[in-house]
Parts: structure tokens; C-alpha cells; sequence
């Protein structure tokens, strides 16, 4: 269940007890009104303290760096249970190949001033914690949950395809990777994110429908992340830089398209390259795709946030017009945008292995009609809280 980001860290007293879990980057702590002590998460996924305070209130922070992490922020409260003999308080590391990301504030946009036309001004957005994806979506993960999808009712325009099985997979199209997203909940017993009506009675299986954002379980299974979500993560805890681990990019940080001379006068002069175009470690297609998790992870253990291949977002486009951007666009600021409620283009985020260097940045925007389907177009799934 989601906490609102204002609840946390009601009641704490200055001492912590400390339950540290390496999970990519991150490091965690349970913050409470105890003496501070350190433990370890069991083999099941659990951390018990049998020493809870009955009625406190205890908070998860986390930090991408130990020793010395001095920047523990707050992102959800971790299910609590105190029980009547023991005081216990249980909490629960994140599920296999997911990352928590944490609640709290962040600026979304062109922060750093570069001056071109593919980010937006920079403006201040609350974002909740949820769980994203450690990896993009691999082919082989997309098979296996495609192959179950269709024999379950549900049913696809495109089959995607992929280099080998831990590559990501491309060729999908918004609409298929909404109902794959679905299929992955239901084939692990979860409950489905995306239905057809308001009551969320009817589970979106087939066709290319426009859902409204009233007709998701945000809180749910599997989803897209919005626009807001994927920049936040993408940034890795970071603020003020172009890439998810600094301001400069090369052939040995990302799978992208180093060019010398793009339509920029002067090129990127934060490409370092080398400037041979398709990533050379990777250059034999037909899609010159990486395998998921060839480059270093960012502060909150993502892979491929920058290129490799383009990320599908919940998010129409909101595309600025006389210098204002739609209701319900994170470039309004708010909690939990989701964008404007119709629109002609979804959004995909990250850049791609054939996209030039200002593509792969945190804040660049791309907008496509929701059924293209090529190469370099796939998706990596997020789980609210």
C-alpha cells in the first residue's frame, strides 16, 4: 500500500536502527526510536527486529554509497508488525530484479541549460516510491511471457523480436507492451494494472485501446512507468547531470551513436565517443543491441537507462503550446503526473542504440505514435507501492 511522502519519518528519535541491504547500489536503514543495531536480511527476503516499540512509526531510507553515506533520504515505510509478545517488526527487501526507487521530490527537464529543442524547462515534481526493472526486458523474458499471454486470451499485434535471448527485446508497439505487462502480472498471480473501464472489472487483453488514466491499478502489478518515474530513476539519486552517472558520455558508459557532427554546430561536446558511429563492441545486427546489464548500473542499480534501446512510457505527449504545457504534465509539477488525458503520441525515454548522443540524456523527450514498432523500441516494467 502506498504511504503519502509527508507520513514518513513521523515520530523518529535521533537514534537509528540500521538493517543494510545491498540491492545494485543502494544500501537501506530502518530509522526509529531505537539503539542503533546492525542486521542482515534473512535467505526468505525478511528482516525481524523483535525489539519494536508497540505504535512507532519506522522508516526505510536508502543511500547509493556506505561507508560514510551521508545523503539518506526517505522514499516508503515498510509494512510493520508488532506483535503482542514480541514487538516484532518485520520488513521486506525488494522482490527479485526490481529496485526500489524512492518518494521525494526531484527536477525534471533541462536543468543543466543545454540549448536544444528535445528537453523541456526544468520544473519541480513529487514522485512516490515504486519498484522498477533492474534490467530492460530481455527476449527471452518477453518470449516466455508472450508464449503464456497467448494461450491465456490474450492476444498481440506484434511478436517482438531480439538479437539472443538476454538482449532486450524490440519491435513492440505501446499497445502490446500495456497487455504484456498485464500477462506478466497474471502469470505470477498478481494483480493486473490496466483494464478497459473505470471499475476496473475488465482486464485489457486484446486490441489497441486508449485507456484513460482512471482505468489503471497504479498500486497494482506490472505497468510502464510514466514520464516522471522513468526520469527520476534514470537519475540514479543524482541532480543537475545529463546521464544517469554524470555529465559526459562514451562508447564505454552506453550503447549509443557517437557522432562527430550532428546537426549541432560543433557536435555534442560532451560525447567523448570514440566517434565511430555504432557502438564498436556491439556492431553486428540486424540491431546493433547490447545484452541487459553490460554497463555499469546507476545510484539505484538500473541498468541501460541511457541507449541500447528506447523505453515505452504511460504518457501521451505533452507537447508545449504557447509556452504551456497540458494539464497533467509533469512540466506542471504536481504529485504523481501521469499526462494529458488524450493525445496523439506516447512517450518513450532513454535513447537507443542508433540515436546520437543528446537522445541518451535524463531529460531528453521523444514522442511516437503508440502502434510504430521497430528496431530499438523496448520497455522495462515498474510496480507502484
Amino acid at each position: 500500500m502506498k504511504v503519502a511522502p509527508k507520513t514518513v519519518g513521523i515520530g523518529l528519535g535521533a537514534l537509528a536502527l540500521w538493517a543494510m541491504a545491498v540491492h545494485g547500489a543502494q544500501f537501506f536503514r530502518i530509522a526509529g526510536p531505537a539503539a542503533t543495531t546492525i542486521l542482515a536480511f534473512n535467505p526468505d527476503g525478511t528482516l525481524v527486529w523483535s525489539n519494536a516499540q508497540p505504535g512507532a512509526t519506522y522508516t526505510v531510507q536508502t543511500v547509493s554509497s556506505l561507508p560514510g553515506g551521508m545523503n539518506w533520504v526517505d522514499y516508503v515505510q515498510i509494512p510493520v508488525t508488532n506483535s503482542v509478545n514480541t514487538n516484532q517488526l518485520v520488513a521486506f527487501k525488494p522482490p527479485a530484479g526490481l529496485a526500489l526507487i524512492p518518494a521525494g521530490l526531484f527536477t525534471i527537464g533541462n536543468s543543466i541549460g543545454d540549448s536544444d529543442v528535445y528537453s523541456a524547462t526544468p520544473t519541480n515534481v513529487m514522485v512516490s516510491a515504486f519498484y522498477m526493472d533492474v534490467n530492460l526486458v530481455s527476449y527471452n523474458q518477453w518470449e516466455t511471457v508472450h508464449n503464456w499471454a497467448t494461450n491465456n486470451g490474450y492476444a498481440f499485434v506484434n511478436a517482438g523480436s531480439g538479437k539472443a535471448a538476454n538482449y532486450p527485446v524490440e519491435t513492440v508497439d505501446w499497445y502490446d507492451c500495456v497487455k504484456w505487462c498485464n500477462a506478466r502480472s497474471e502469470m505470477e498471480g498478481r494483480t493486473p494494472a490496466y483494464y478497459t473501464d473505470a471499475a476496473q472489472t475488465l482486464v485489457y487483453r486484446s486490441g489497441e485501446v486508449d485507456l484513460q488514466t482512471d482505468w489503471v491499478n497504479w498500486t497494482a502489478g506490472y505497468r510502464l512507468p510514466t514520464e516522471a518515474e522513468w526520469e527520476k530513476a534514470a537519475r540514479g539519486g543524482l541532480s543537475g547531470q545529463r546521464f544517469p552517472w554524470g555529465n559526459t558520455i562514451s562508447e564505454s558508459q552506453a550503447n549509443y551513436y557517437a557522432d562527430p557532427n550532428p546537426p549541432n554546430p560543433g557536435g555534442y561536446t560532451y560525447d567523448l565517443g570514440p566517434y565511430t558511429g555504432y557502438n564498436t563492441n556491439f556492431n553486428s545486427g540486424p540491431a546493433y543491441t547490447s545484452p541487459v546489464g553490460s554497463f555499469a548500473p546507476n545510484g539505484y542499480g538500473l541498468y541501460d537507462m541511457a541507449g541500447n534501446v528506447w523505453a515505452w512510457c504511460w504518457d501521451w505527449d505533452a507537447a508545449e503550446v504557447n509556452g504551456v504545457y497540458p494539464a497533467g504534465s509533469p512540466y506542471n509539477g504536481g504529485t504523481d503526473p501521469r499526462g494529458p488525458a488524450t493525445g496523439i503520441d506516447r512517450m518513450w525515454c532513454g535513447g537507443y542504440w542508433g540515436a546520437s548522443a543528446n537522445y541518451a540524456r535524463c531529460a531528453s523527450r521523444a514522442a511516437v505514435s503508440p502502434t510504430r514498432a521497430t528496431y530499438g523500441q523496448g520497455l522495462r516494467c515498474v510496480q507502484g507501492l
